[in-house]
């Protein structure tokens, strides 16, 4: 845990416990000339002077301290600013390589624990331990049965501490766990405030926390019960020691063997000793957190590993190549996508279609780079995705999800991806590209809208519309879109088409995953997925040819039908309850070539 300081700093932390518990005997030491010395001769500038020494000593051990606790505050945050971008990271990528456990900050959550003992009392406990045998020393210099019983509350002690380890590491480990779940319950709550409310599950979902926040309890509890328990112990035996030492002390001046300064000084001598101890028991459960925190870090940052610097490569320009495609989702074993190869141009366009559940959208995770695939590459202009810089990458890359996920801030930083120097033209020309621009120059502050955490602010039309406008931010080479018509109206779609198009024409690449037909009256190939696997992939003509069947329905006639008819029926079930003018648009494009 102290690994990442350098040497200068752990030895200006040892040798600054070593001072201050020299220090330490200040008290124990004036004492005893106070009892043997100023007592018996009645020296009042002895007594002025020893006070006066004393007095100077003490003042120089609390500067010490301070500047201990100081320094350890400021390794917390040394700790904390060399691990935190790490972990950033790694809470980010997370979920890209598996399930994300609790509600994914626990690793946030052990760097605060780590810190917080860093910074706190308790690492001043393991300076202080190695000097008891100091103070023990010098109890059995005053007299050998005084440093016995000074050792053997030693051993009592330390013994509790070490039950203290063994009794705590499942309780508090137990404890974390049930906190990363009921965290994760809440979380989901919050996420889905409007389907609670709306269908009533108040209660139901408010009891299932609740059981979670019970078990949450009580693991706590059996915890805390343990150190609090061995904490009141300890205590208490402290004190009993204490006392153990005057009396043995008492009895030692009594016969004659020991001065009643040595009696004195033994009995703070041994609290002194005892006092690491003690604050170590006190201590415990964090240091327990701490280390539990440290050894997830530890794996996380394995698991996650940091990125390395790769050669920049120049913009892509030419095609995208797909090669014998696996993808195995996150935390899963199974594929869900195999088989999926083939090529497109520069100026082209593709859509996707299937029937849901047939691996559309994982398959557009993995052509931006999102999953890494489990066999296969994707390659623009002959390079994998793993051979780019990912922030470089992402210039190149634009990506419009099927669950559109904004950031808090306003609507321009989010247009812009939050570019630290944002081109305005670029965020207009992006705007209007997307059909977003009217739409957000029709709120109060325009582009410098504040949308809320998520886009809570925005309808879902216009967190689509603002999405696909951050999708198409300076003109990226590839463009996937994940059912970028999914919530919008005809003037939204007429925007996809648009931008579909404009993808094309600067020599761009654009991939669509698509349910409705519309979406695919400007692509010139398509590519069909059936359970996983690749169907079908070639010009679009050619394709829908094969997968569409238009029946009309009795009574009526294909064309000039209107609203929501089953006209056009779909092998598999790949496209199925589309407008009969959705068909007529895609038909009309077929004609237009």
């Amino acid at each position: 845990m102290f690994a990442f300081l350098n040497a200068g700093v752990l030895s200006s932390l040892i040798v600054s416990s070593f001072v201050i518990n020299l220090l330490a005997l200040t008290s124990p030491l004036f004492m005893l000339q106070i009892y043997d010395r100023v007592l018996s001769s009645g020296s009042v500038p002895t007594l002025i002077g020893l006070g006066v020494l004393a007095l100077g000593l003490y003042g120089f051990q609390a500067v010490l301290d301070i500047l201990r606790s100081r320094i350890l505050l400021r390794i917390g945050e040394r700790f904390d600013r060399r691990y935190s971008e790490r972990v950033h990271e790694a809470v980010v990528r997370l979920p890209l390589v598996s399930r994300m456990p609790g509600d994914g900050l626990q690793p946030l959550r052990d760097l605060d624990n780590v810190r917080g003992f860093l910074s706190g009392a308790g690492p001043t406990a393991f300076f202080d331990l190695p000097w008891i045998p100091l103070y023990l020393g010098i109890c059995f210099i005053f007299h050998f049965w005084l440093g016995v019983t000074a050792l053997g509350g030693a051993l009592v002690l330390v013994s509790l501490t070490l039950l203290a380890n063994g009794l705590s590491q499942k309780a508090v480990k137990d404890t974390t766990g049930h906190n990363m779940m009921r965290n994760a319950l809440l979380e989901a709550s919050r996420r889905n405030a409007e389907v609670i409310h709306a269908m009533g599950l108040s209660r139901r979902v408010g009891t299932r926390w609740q059981v979670a926040n019970s078990a949450y309890l009580s693991a706590n509890r059996r915890a805390g019960d343990v150190t609090g328990g061995l904490g009141g112990i300890s205590k208490a035996l402290r004190v009993i020691l204490q006392s153990a030492i005057l009396g043995v002390g008492a009895w030692l001046v009594i016969h004659q063997e020991a001065t009643p300064g040595m009696m004195i000084a033994a009995s703070i001598m041994m609290g002194r000793a005892l006092a690491p101890v003690d604050l170590a028991i006190a201590n415990w459960k964090p240091f327990l957190m701490a280390r539990q925190g440290w050894t997830r870090l530890q794996e996380l940052m394995r698991r996650i590993p940091e990125t390395g610097q790769v050669m920049a490569l120049p913009k892509p320009e030419k095609d995208l190549r797909v090669d014998g495609l696996v993808v195995v989702p996150p935390g899963e074993r199974k594929p869900n996508v195999g088989g999926v190869g083939f090529t497109m141009e520069g100026g082209s366009a593709l859509g996707v279609i299937g029937p849901s559940g047939s691996g559309k959208s994982s398959l557009a995770r993995v052509l931006v780079g999102a999953w890494a695939p489990a066999a296969g590459t994707v390659r623009l202009d002959g390079a994998s995705l793993d051979h780019w810089d990912n922030e470089e990458l992402g210039h190149h890359i634009g990506y419009l999800p099927q669950g559109i996920e904004l950031f808090d801030g306003t609507i321009a930083e989010n247009i812009a991806r939050f570019e630290d120097d944002p081109d305005p033209v670029a965020i207009v020309a992006a705007a209007r590209t997307a059909g977003a621009h009217d739409l957000i120059l029709s709120f109060e502050k325009g582009y410098e809208t504040q949308i809320g955490e998520g886009g809570s602010a925005l309808s879902a039309g216009q967190r689509q519309r603002i999405g696909l406008a951050r999708a198409l931010y300076r003109e990226p080479f590839l463009v996937v879109m994940d059912e970028p018509n999914a919530n919008l109206d005809a003037e939204g779609e007429a925007a996809v088409v648009k931008a579909i198009v404009s993808v094309r024409e600067r020599g761009g690449i654009a991939i669509v995953i698509a349910h409705r037909p519309s979406a695919l009256s400007v692509v010139d190939k398509v590519l069909m997925m059936e359970n996983g696997r690749q169907r079908a992939f070639g010009p679009k003509d050619e394709i829908l040819s094969k997968v569409l069947q238009v029946a009309p329905a009795p009574g009526s006639t294909t064309r000039g039908m209107q609203g929501k008819v089953p006209v056009a029926v779909a092998r598999n079930g790949a496209m199925a309850n589309v407008t009969s003018e959705e068909v007529a648009a895609t038909e009309s494009a077929h004609e237009r070539g």
